[in-house]
């Protein structure tokens, strides 16, 4: 017979499959239908037009169009296609279920579009609101928050393609009491998070290794060299968060949203005319062409980094909804290879490592998922005890200083106003 503690566990197992299950489905469904659009925007139709998919025009046209018609649907759509993320944690409270198809809609956009922002939080937006939606109709006896949980750790399972992050993440949330484990509380989250990446990994495996040269032995210069480099990519990254508030200040000045994202869309167009397509989209993809490309030089690199970071305050201060997340490891990234280029004795795996770790920390200010994306972009295990130890100053640069997001004012946003 099963302790009362496990029959407690189990309770909450068979809802926490299902939610996980589901979470991975929609992000499934809404990569995939964002792929097919971006390869008739990117491909199909410009060479239908007879028009190169890297043509300055093209690009600025289509992320122009793309802005637009992101602030139709966030003007007119019933809920305004949920809140500006620049304004949300990545897990947030529920959203009432009339505002998600405009969300999706909107998210599917920007993904094809070739916005600078990845599908994290508004696809934890969406399957949030439907957990706690559907959940509280068929057992009204389990709070919201235990919806909450088990739709943000299905879907964190489903986007990383593992439930370790999952564990990561919640067992500094979920602060176990000593009338309840820790794992007695992650256990139906780790459920849902294992049932995610395991749905996940049927249709698709999310590819974020990248084939940087093995790292051999750590020594003791390597923790000095790591430390400098999250020093510089957490300096890069705190010049975004303090231009994110002023430029979203400044641009929804307008009030209008469909004005405020085309002007948002024709800038990220100049950027990605400037920086290549490389610079598009939210850059998962774009860090392996970026690693295979070996005609990069240490200014291309540091090119890249400057665009991709400066799109990605610009279209999350624009209101496009996206995640943060994704396009960071992209400067991370390229900042990584550019410090390797400028400073060959030091090794690229800990050069790349580090900086995710820094410029991810920036963003989340969560040091698990910092932990977790720097280990998985660079899989090396001899890795781990000096990213453990890159952290700690790292951690120490970042306590007490703003995050990257923008505070909600009183009053409702613009785009809810009109």
């Amino acid at each position: 017979m099963l302790h009362p503690r496990a029959r407690t566990m189990l309770l909450l197992s068979l809802p926490a499959v299902a939610i996980g299950i589901a979470s991975s489905l929609i992000l499934i469904v809404v990569m995939k239908i964002a792929s097919v659009l971006q390869n008739l925007l990117w491909q199909r139709l410009p060479g239908t037009l007879g028009i190169a998919q890297d043509s300055p025009l093209w690009i600025i046209g289509v992320l122009t169009l793309t802005g637009i018609a992101v602030g139709l649907v966030i003007r007119f759509s019933q809920g305004h296609a949920g809140p500006d993320p620049a304004c949300e944690p990545l897990i947030g409270a529920p959203v009432p279920p009339s505002a998600l198809p405009g969300l999706i809609v909107a998210l599917i956009l920007g993904l094809a579009g070739g916005v600078s922002l990845g599908p994290e939080h508004p696809i934890m937006t969406v399957n949030i609101a439907l957990a706690v939606a559907i959940g509280a109709r068929l057992l009204p006896r389990v709070n919201r928050m235990e919806w909450t949980i088990l739709a943000s750790a299905g879907t964190i399972g489903a986007l990383f393609g593992t439930p370790v992050a999952a564990a990561l993440i919640f067992s500094q949330t979920l602060n176990g009491s000593s009338e309840v484990p820790l794992w007695d509380r992650l256990f139906a989250p780790l459920m849902a998070a294992a049932a995610g990446a395991l749905t996940t990994g049927l249709f698709f495996h999310p590819h974020f290794s990248l084939p940087i040269a093995h790292y051999g032995q750590m020594e003791m210069t390597d923790i000095l060299s790591g430390a400098i480099v999250a020093a510089i990519a957490i300096a890069a990254g705190m010049v975004a968060v303090w231009c994110l508030p002023r430029l979203h200040a400044m641009m929804h000045q307008m009030k209008n949203p469909v004005l405020v994202l085309g002007i948002g869309g024709f800038i990220l167009g100049i950027l990605g005319v400037i920086g290549g397509p490389v610079s598009l989209f939210k850059g998962l993809d774009e860090m392996q062409q970026m690693v295979a490309n070996q005609a990069f030089s240490t200014s291309d690199y540091f090119l890249l980094a400057v665009i991709k970071l400066t799109a990605l305050v610009v279209a999350a201060a624009s209101g496009f909804r996206g995640g943060r997340i994704f396009p960071a490891v992209f400067v991370g990234v390229a900042l990584g290879l550019m410090l390797h280029e400028h400073v060959p004795a030091v090794p690229a795996a800990i050069t790349v490592s580090c900086a995710i770790l820094g410029i991810v920390l920036v963003v989340t200010r969560d040091g698990w998922l910092s932990l977790f994306m720097a280990a998985v972009v660079v899989p090396n295990t001899t890795l781990l005890p000096l990213l453990c130890i890159v952290m700690l100053p790292a951690w120490l640069l970042l306590a007490g200083k703003p995050m990257m997001m923008v505070n909600r004012p009183k009053q409702q946003p613009p785009h809810d106003n009109v």
